[in-house]
């Protein structure tokens, strides 16, 4: 179960990259249907979490990172992993 504060940190994160206000995404909007995300924006995402969260994501995650939820269990998944 990912911590509120964990979520709220990978949906500014998100946000950000997407240029989009907080408040328009929701745990399953998708990246790239609902917010015009590209291949590149997703790399970025994967870049910036795992500095943010000092763990590695696989590519396996990456292609699991559609929406919010999918981003906060792939973290969880990569920081249970690291400790």
């Amino acid at each position: 179960m990912t911590s509120p504060d964990r979520i709220a940190t990978i949906k500014q994160i998100v946000s950000e990259i997407l240029e989009i206000e907080p408040a328009e995404m929701t745990m399953t909007s998708l990246f790239k249907e609902d917010h015009d995300a590209d291949s590149l924006r997703a790399i970025e995402i994967l870049a910036s979490l795992e500095k943010a969260f000092g763990v590695t994501i696989s590519q396996d995650g990456l292609a699991r990172m559609v929406n919010l939820e999918g981003v906060c269990q792939v973290v969880d998944e990569a920081a249970a992993v690291k400790s």
